[in-house]
């Protein structure tokens, strides 16, 4: 039965349930579009539109690149071979290439990426040190672990606050070996110059002993904590602040330069040190103790002769050379009066365990002395040695008891020599210089009555 006999109506009923060609399609679309171009749109239906343009335009680059694709794979690989029937169909949602309609369609990160991948295939890693932070982290793993202590850099302001106890510690006990432990255990970082101004400072301002011991501190210091460079540095340094240390001590100079000779036979400062500054030296003060340094140097041509350059000290003395010094002390002080200096002369001979031979010759020099000034003057000289606590009581008790020991040769040369020191022990007592036992263990001489001729010489008891 053909169409042709069908009535009109019918065919216009078989045309239109049924869906027209692809081309028809569009044709057709388009025809309805431009009719309903004439009319106005709403905006939903403009919306809708919109959306089926852009999606006719993705179509289109999809079949583009998909073209694209195949004709690179077919340029590569030659002869297109028979299709693998394993392998999805193109389009499918199995590939990875990229959807986005962008690139050759390649797999991402060249088939290193996605889930569960562990890297391109035939790629070898190297091997990486474990990272402390990382929480799978494991200590015990990593074999022995070695802890160091970080002990922190030390401002100038705060060495200047530790160094100059244990300075003044080791005048006490003199072992330069504890000072530097005490040091090693500090960060002196870049002011290791600081430590030896600073003891040489403290060391001007106190005795002749200390500056020996800050001498031979320096020189142990060097090779342990400080270097010869260092030491040079540390003594520039003083020299520059010269101008200041002699409103302390107006030896300064003179001193400083001491210590450079010393030093430099010590071979803490280097042999050259002096030629350094050859020429160079504006400030009178710091030229003064160079020269200084110089003539000590040039004098002793043996430098071993340099130890003996802040004299010996008060324990190294000679006994004899002790007595001599007491005796000449005592003598200015009979003729000055002056108890402050007898004071500090007794302070500076450093002998504390010695006292009680100035308290011997004390009391010798009043037995043999005439008149009642001397008992009085060396009265209140022991006095004040004895309230400062310069003279001990042990030193006291000592050098009495040597008088009281010898007083019969002494008698023999000074025959009133009993009445005269039972005078000056009973002062004593009344100054609270002696005690009570010391004083009646002094020895009275006995008073011996001979009877008239007629008793046939007896002696009266």
């Amino acid at each position: 039965m053909s169409t042709s006999a069908l009535p009109a109506g019918s065919a216009e009923l078989l045309r239109g349930p049924f869906p027209p060609a692809a081309s028809e399609g569009d044709e057709l679309a388009e025809e309805l579009m431009d009719g309903e171009a004439e009319r106005p749109w709403t905006p939903q239906e403009k919306s809708l539109h919109e959306a089926r343009l852009k999606a006719k335009a993705k179509r289109r680059l999809r079949r583009t690149s998909s073209r694209d694709s195949a004709r690179e794979s077919l340029s590569e690989g030659g002869e297109p071979g028979p299709a693998d029937p394993s392998s999805p169909p193109p389009g499918k949602g199995h590939d990875r290439r990229s959807r986005m309609g962008k690139g050759r369609g390649l797999p991402k990160k060249g088939g290193a990426g996605g889930k569960g991948v562990w890297g391109a295939p035939g790629v070898v890693y190297a091997y990486q040190e474990p990272d402390a932070r990382d929480p799978n982290y494991d200590e015990a793993a990593q074999g022995d672990t070695i802890y160091a202590t970080v002990v922190p850099e030390l401002e100038e302001e705060e060495l200047k606050k530790n160094v100059p106890p244990m300075v003044l510690e080791y005048f006490e006990h003199g072992d330069p070996l504890e000072v530097v432990e005490l040091l090693r255990g500090l960060n002196l970082g870049g002011h290791k110059a600081v430590v030896p101004s600073l003891a040489v400072a403290l060391s001007l301002e106190g005795k002749a002993s200390h500056r020996e011991l800050t001498s031979r501190l320096l020189s142990d210091l060097v090779g342990k904590v400080l270097s010869p460079e260092d030491m040079a540095a540390a003594f520039d340094r003083m020299l520059r602040d010269l101008p200041d240390l002699i409103l302390d001590t107006p030896e300064a100079p003179q001193m400083l330069g001491q210590f450079i000779a010393r030093a430099v036979a010590d071979h803490a400062l280097p042999l050259d040190f002096l030629q350094r500054y050859k020429g160079r030296v504006d400030c009178e003060h710091a030229r003064a103790a160079l020269d200084r340094a110089a003539v000590l140097l040039r004098i002793k041509q043996d430098v071993n002769r340099l130890d003996n350059v802040w004299g010996v000290g008060g324990g190294q003395r000679p006994v004899k050379h002790l007595i001599k010094e007491m005796n000449l002390l005592l003598r200015e002080y009979l003729l000055s009066g002056e108890v402050s200096e007898a004071e500090h002369c007794l302070r500076q001979l450093e002998v504390p365990h010695f006292h009680h031979e100035l308290v011997y010759e004390a009391v010798v020099m009043v037995l043999e002395s005439s008149g009642e000034m001397a008992v009085a003057m060396m009265m209140k000289l022991l006095k004040v040695l004895w309230e400062t606590g310069l003279v001990t009581l042990d030193q006291m008790n000592r050098g009495f008891q040597r008088v009281y020991d010898e007083l019969g040769d002494i008698s023999l040369d000074v025959p009133l020599a009993h009445n005269i020191l039972e005078r000056l022990v009973d002062l004593c007592f009344e100054e609270g210089v002696i005690t009570k036992q010391l004083r009646d263990a002094c020895p009275a001489r006995g008073r011996k009555r001979f009877v008239s001729e007629g008793d046939g010489g007896q002696i009266k008891q």
